[in-house]
Formats: structure tokens, sequence, C-alpha cells
């Protein structure tokens, strides 16, 4: 049989730099890696499917899956994953000191349904008891104007959103006034320009530290997805593809390790890999369905209960059973 040409768009992580450099390559294939942000890679794969495999937004793949016009196959390969309590941005003059005072604000966001969007809303509405309708929401481009969803969505009612005038960007509109808030995986450029412009938890780490302990939820962001049509005919693949995923991350933690010589461009990332697992365990970034169980059951919930997705998704529908069940030596 001849290998597989593969075509793989996503970026160029620690933890998947050894595809890129060949130490490692999904077996029975002949990998092409394109390197690339991941609005890049969601806008051309879900709009035009360009590539054989993806790092995809979680929820927008959650979105299609569930109305079963999804073109990928996702696994359960997470090369994005970031608390998110240091993504919301307010104005100090509109008497915001706290996530209850959320209430009844304009807050700016790229994209509903993005992921970041999507845990957000679930933190503010689990730990401060704020609900999605009881804020008014516009999106836009951050920096662009023009830009849209990339899935489609049908939000429930009560939700109010918006899109911001033709011609605007949201860092334009938070350092104007023009909203209050702003929910964004990107700082803003008004950030650090803007006085008025701060963070809601400006001490976020120990926010999101506080948040892993009570939950011992690392958030899930990007999957990785093949395409559909590639899997119909080659059934082998979603295993082969995790496999190379997750020792393209063996390597990375290895090399991270090492205090020899850095191969992170910080003069204590050592210390810091050291105080990560002291918190949140030795493998604190698993793949694998069972490993996140209980972050994928939270964020099937939450795409549901935000009205996100048009009916709720098992967790057995995220993934194919191959990569649900894989050999154990």
């Amino acid at each position: 049989m001849s290998r597989v040409p593969l075509s793989l768009s996503c970026v160029a992580y620690d933890r998947t730099r050894a595809l890129f450099d060949g130490r490692v390559t999904v077996a029975g294939c002949d990998l092409y890696p394109v390197a690339m942000s991941p609005e890049e890679a969601f806008h051309r794969n879900f709009r035009h499917q360009e590539f054989d495999v993806t790092e995809l937004s979680m929820s927008s793949y959650m979105v299609q899956l569930a109305e079963g016009r999804c073109p990928y196959v996702g696994i359960p390969v997470f090369p994005s994953r970031l608390f998110r309590h240091s993504s919301l941005y307010i104005r100090t003059d509109r008497g915001i000191a706290r996530p209850e005072d959320l209430r009844g604000r304009i807050v700016g966001v790229p994209e509903y349904q993005m992921t970041v969007a999507l845990w957000m809303r679930g933190i503010l509405a689990d730990g401060y008891g704020v609900q999605p309708e009881e804020m008014r929401w516009r999106s836009g481009g951050l920096e662009e104007a023009g830009r849209g969803n990339v899935v489609s969505i049908n939000l429930p009612e009560g939700v109010e959103l918006r899109p911001i005038p033709e011609g605007e960007t949201l860092s334009g509109q938070l350092a104007s006034g023009a909203i209050d808030a702003l929910l964004s995986a990107r700082a803003p450029s008004c950030f650090g320009r803007v006085p008025e412009v701060v963070r809601l938890f400006p001490d976020y780490r120990a926010a999101e530290e506080a948040y892993f302990r009570e939950t011992r939820i690392f958030p899930i962001m990007h999957l990785v997805g093949i395409r559909r049509s590639l899997v119909e005919r080659f059934p082998w693949l979603p295993v082969n593809v995790q496999m190379a995923f997750e020792e393209a991350k063996r390597l990375c933690l290895i090399d991270n390790a090492k205090i020899g010589h850095l191969y992170t461009t910080l003069p204590w990332a050592v210390d810091e890999l050291e105080r990560t697992r002291a918190l949140m365990g030795h493998d604190f970034w698993p793949y694998g369905a069972a490993a996140n169980a209980h972050v994928l059951e939270r964020m099937t919930h939450y795409a549901w209960s935000q009205g996100l997705t048009s009916r709720p998704l098992a967790a057995e529908e995220l993934f194919p059973a191959s990569v649900r069940d894989l050999a154990k030596v």
C-alpha cells in the first residue's frame, strides 16, 4: 500500500514542533505541515476544508457536529489549552469592579461561539451567577473590521447579539467607550495604551490557580480534526494521527525539563514546569477522551446551556470509538 499524503495546518507550538521538524511523523503517511495562526486555520478549514488534518476551535466543532455538518472528525488531541480569566477586559470608568457588575453591560467578543467566550460565560454563570442573557453582546473584528463567524449559530431568545458598526473594531470600541468590556483570546491593542482599559482579574494567575484547585479543570480550547472523507477511506488514520501528536508532546516535555541547556527562552522555565506539576500533576496537559472526561462534559454542557449546539452532545459523539479505546500494554 502506498503512503497517504497528509497536509497539516496548526500552530508550531513546542508540543507540535516535532511534527514540523520531522522527528515525528504519522505512520503510513507522508506529512506536509504548514504553520499558521489559529484564526487562519479555523477560517480556511471550517469554510473551505483546505487541509487534511487541522487545528480546530472546540466550540465551533461542537456547533457543527451537533447539526451533523462537520467536515472533520475530531480526535482527543488538544494543542491549545488556556485558563481564561486573563481574557476579560473592562473599562474602569463604568463601575465594574467584580464579575457581578457585568450585568446589563455591553460586552464585545470577536465571535460569540468562540471557545474563550464559551468558557468565560460558563465561569461567570457557575462562579458568579452572571448569565449570558444578562449582558448585551457585540461582535466584530478585534483589530480588523469585517470579521464574521466562521460557523453559523442560532442563539436562544433573550440573548442580545449585534455586530459593531461597519468599519469599527472591538479594540477601538473599547478604547472609545462604545463597549464596556471585552472577551478576547488576544489582548486588544488598546490594553496598556488606554489607561481606562484593564483586566477584570488583574492577578489572573491567582484566580486561575484557585479555579483549578476547585474544579480540576484546565480548559480545552482547540482540538485536532481529520477530513471526514479521509477517515472513511482510511479508518486507521485517527489512531495513527493521535499517536503522532502524543509522541510530539512527549518529546516536548522531555526537552522542557532539561536544565543543562534551556529549550524555552525563559530563565526559570524548568522551575515553572516543576511548579506547574506540583499544582496540576505530572501530565498536566493530557490528551485522550478518558483523561479529559470531566472537562469535555463541562464543555458540552456549556455549549447546550448557552444555546450554541442545537441539542445536547453525548461524550461518545465527540470522537470516533477507535481513539476512545486505545490499545494498552
